[in-house]
């Protein structure tokens, strides 16, 4: 591997000067003392001597450090990708000591975002292999009691099926947002961007959700009377799909008889707010810098029996990004939570 030598005459510079002053010091005491003192002669000698110490050390630096500084940097670049073998090589201790300083900080920064992507990679594959084994297992379990001789009675047959059918759905429905939140995270996603009635698309939404906050006792409401319609430019239908996890979660983890709030407010001339807040149960704040992780769960259990892939608040985060928008979360155990997020509202025509 070629490397180029660049060259630094810092030392041997220092080091010469260093030396002629000291010999012609000496010089003049012993000419002075003997009597003989010759200005001239003492100033050839200091050139003299000037000159030959410089081309010595330099020689000695370029022949002698620089083997053991190269085989540093030959060392080093058996690193993949490394910037200090990337450039010529310094005989400067002091631009060498300081690259190598940065290199190792450098290299320190990356090992510990390995590190950090190591340990996110295998939480993220424990958590996929139990979401998928539990419907996985009910599956087989069901499919196993009908082969061993309950396909015989009409109604176990069926009611078996209808469960197997329910678990094949849960199934089909994690690796569907697993597959929108790949294509979210690669930006392969595209976003049909219209005008629409934000008010409008979130009374659809409470109409879809109706049914299941009224069985766990829980208002859907307004935070006041909206009379004329809110324009916002984004895509309806991930938009729609925003809002549904959203208020799905609120229901899920909110207190029984207890409320879900939805409001739309400016925030500056060209956004609004969209915030949706409850009276559930709250999130400790331990939680909250994690939330928005694929699978991760404040409650490991109780929220598993709920239903649910485990990515509904990954997905809401990548759709807000998407448009380029801010996702946020305030919460308190035992008050509530609040998602909120923004949009561009439509240009005028």
């Amino acid at each position: 591997m070629a490397i180029d030598l660049k060259k630094s005459y810092r030392f041997a510079f220092r080091s010469a000067f260093f030396i002629t002053l000291f010999s012609t010091l000496l010089l003049w005491g012993l000419l002075w003392y003997f009597s003989s003192l010759n200005v001239v002669f003492l100033g050839v000698f200091a050139v003299l001597s000037f000159a030959s110490s410089f081309i010595v050390l330099q020689l000695r630096i370029e022949k002698f450090i620089y083997r053991r500084i190269k085989k540093i940097y030959d060392d080093v670049a058996l690193l993949e990708s490394s910037s200090l073998s990337s450039g010529p090589i310094t005989t400067d201790m002091k631009t060498l000591t300081a690259e190598i300083e940065k290199f190792a900080k450098d290299k320190k920064i990356e090992i510990d975002t390995l590190n950090i992507r190591e340990a996110y990679r295998k939480d993220f594959l424990g958590n996929i292999s139990h979401e998928l084994k539990t419907p996985l297992f009910t599956v087989q379990g069901y499919i196993l009691t009908l082969l061993d001789g309950a396909m015989e009675d009409k109604n176990v047959r069926k009611k078996y099926l209808q469960r197997a059918n329910k678990g094949v759905e849960r199934l089909i429905y994690i690796v569907k947002d697993l597959d929108m939140i790949t294509k979210l995270e690669v930006g392969d996603l595209n976003l049909d961007l219209v005008d629409f009635d934000i008010i409008e698309l979130i009374e659809n939404v409470f109409e879809l959700l109706e049914m299941k906050a009224a069985k766990n006792n829980i208002v859907l409401t307004f935070d006041m009377e909206y009379a004329h319609p809110i324009l916002v430019h984004a895509d309806r239908d991930k938009i729609q799909q925003v809002l549904t996890n959203l208020l799905v979660n609120s229901i899920k983890y909110g207190q029984e008889n207890g409320t879900t709030e939805v409001s739309v407010e400016n925030l500056i001339k060209n956004k609004v707010i969209v915030r949706v807040t409850d009276n559930g149960e709250g999130i400790a704040q331990n939680h909250i810098p994690r939330l928005f992780e694929r699978f991760y769960r404040v409650d490991k259990s109780g929220s598993r029996s709920e239903g649910g892939s485990g990515l509904g608040l990954s997905i809401v985060k990548h759709i807000i990004e998407a448009h380029n928008e801010k996702i946020y979360v305030e919460s308190a155990e035992g008050v509530g939570s609040e998602f909120s997020f923004t949009l561009e509202k439509a240009h005028p025509k």
